[in-house]
C-alpha cells in the first residue's frame, strides 16, 4: 500500500511537471508566432538603416533619445507587417513563400493579428511624439498607412507598379532617423530615402523573377507577371543604372568621404554586373542570385556610410 501511494505521488508530480514544460513551451512558440508576425528580417534592415540615418546627422543625439526612437522605428515596422499580413492572409495561404505565416498557418487568429498591430502602430507613434520628436512621429505615422493603405490595400494588387510607388514606404526609416534627430527634413536625408527607392524595384523584381508563379496564382500583378521576364530585367538594369550615381551623392554634398564613394562605386559595379548577367541569362538561379545580393549590397552601401562617418571621414578631416 506505501509502495502504491509512494508510485501514484511519483505519476502525478511527473504529470504535473510535464504540464508546466508544455504550457511552458506553448507559450515560447505563441511569443514566436508573434514575432514573425513582425517580418523580424525586414525590421532588421530598416533598424539598421534608420539608425544610420540617425547617426549621420550632424548634432549629437541623446542615447536614451536615440534608442527610444530605433524602438519606435522597429515597433512601428513590425505593426505594418502585422497589419500586412492580417490583410494579405487570402493570398498568403497559396503562395509557397508565404504560406507558412503565422495567420495562414493557423497559428494565430485574423482578429488577434490585427488587433496586435493596431496597437502596436499606435503605440509607436504615442512614444515617439512624447518622447522624441514630433515631426519624427509624424512621419513614422506616415509611413505606417503609407505601407498599409498606398502600398498593401491600394497598389498590390492593382498595378505593375505597385512596388515602384509603395517602395516609398520602405525607404522612409532612415528619414525618420535623421529627423529624430535634428527635427528637420533636409536634402541629405531625402538622398538617403532616394538609394532605397530606387533600390527597391531591383530588389523585389528579382524576387517576382523566381517566384513568378505565386504571383500569378493569386492574381497579383508583379511586373514579370504582367510584361514577362525579358522586360523586368531591362528595368532591373535601368533603375541600377540611375541608382549608382545617386549613392554617390552623400560625398558631393559632403555628408561622407572618399572611403564610402569608393565603397559605393565597387558595390555600385558588382550590382550592375549582376543585372546585366541576369538580363542575358535565362537561369532562374540568376534572379536568385541577384535578389540575395541586393539585400547584402543595401546593407553595405548603409555600413559604408556609418563607417566612413565615424572613422574615416574625421580622419581625412584630420589629415587635411
Amino acid at each position: 500500500m506505501i509502495v502504491s501511494q509512494d508510485t501514484t505521488h511519483k505519476n502525478g508530480l511527473a504529470e504535473g511537471i510535464g504540464t508546466v514544460a508544455a504550457e511552458r513551451d506553448s507559450i515560447r512558440f505563441r511569443m514566436a508566432d508573434y514575432a514573425n508576425l513582425l517580418k523580424p528580417r525586414v525590421m532588421a534592415l530598416v533598424v539598421f538603416t534608420a539608425l544610420v540615418g540617425m547617426m549621420l546627422a550632424p548634432v549629437q543625439v541623446d542615447p536614451l533619445k536615440a534608442l527610444i526612437a530605433i524602438v519606435c522605428i522597429a515597433v512601428g515596422a513590425g505593426a505594418s507587417g502585422a497589419i500586412n499580413m492580417w490583410y494579405d492572409r487570402d493570398i498568403d495561404i497559396a503562395m509557397e513563400r508565404t504560406k507558412k505565416r503565422p495567420i495562414p498557418a493557423g497559428k494565430i487568429e485574423p482578429d488577434k493579428a490585427l488587433t496586435f498591430g493596431v496597437i502596436l502602430a499606435v503605440a509607436s507613434v504615442a512614444v515617439m511624439y512624447m518622447f522624441v520628436e514630433t515631426r519624427a512621429a509624424g512621419l513614422l505615422a506616415f509611413t505606417i498607412f503609407y505601407y498599409i493603405f498606398v502600398y498593401t490595400i491600394w497598389l498590390k494588387r492593382r498595378t505593375p507598379q505597385n512596388i515602384v510607388i509603395g517602395g516609398a514606404a520602405g525607404a522612409f526609416p532612415p528619414m525618420i532617423g535623421w529627423v529624430a534627430a535634428t527635427g528637420e527634413f533636409t536634402f541629405a536625408s531625402g538622398i538617403l530615402f532616394a538609394i532605397i527607392f530606387l533600390w527597391t524595384p531591383p530588389h523585389t523584381w528579382a524576387l517576382a523573377l523566381f517566384r513568378r508563379g505565386d504571383y500569378e496564382k493569386v492574381g497579383v500583378p508583379m511586373m514579370p507577371v504582367v510584361v514577362g521576364a525579358r522586360k523586368t530585367k531591362i528595368q532591373i538594369l535601368l533603375y541600377t543604372l540611375l541608382l549608382t550615381p545617386v549613392t554617390l551623392i552623400p560625398t558631393l554634398i559632403g555628408l561622407s568621404g572618399i572611403f564610402y564613394a569608393l565603397a559605393a562605386l565597387a558595390l555600385g559595379t558588382c550590382l550592375i554586373r549582376h543585372a546585366v548577367c541576369l538580363l542575358r541569362d535565362t537561369d532562374e538561379r540568376r534572379a536568385r542570385g541577384m535578389f540575395f545580393f541586393t539585400i547584402l549590397y543595401l546593407f553595405l552601401i548603409f555600413a559604408a556610410l556609418l563607417l566612413d562617418k565615424t572613422i574615416y571621414f574625421p580622419l581625412d578631416r584630420l589629415i587635411g
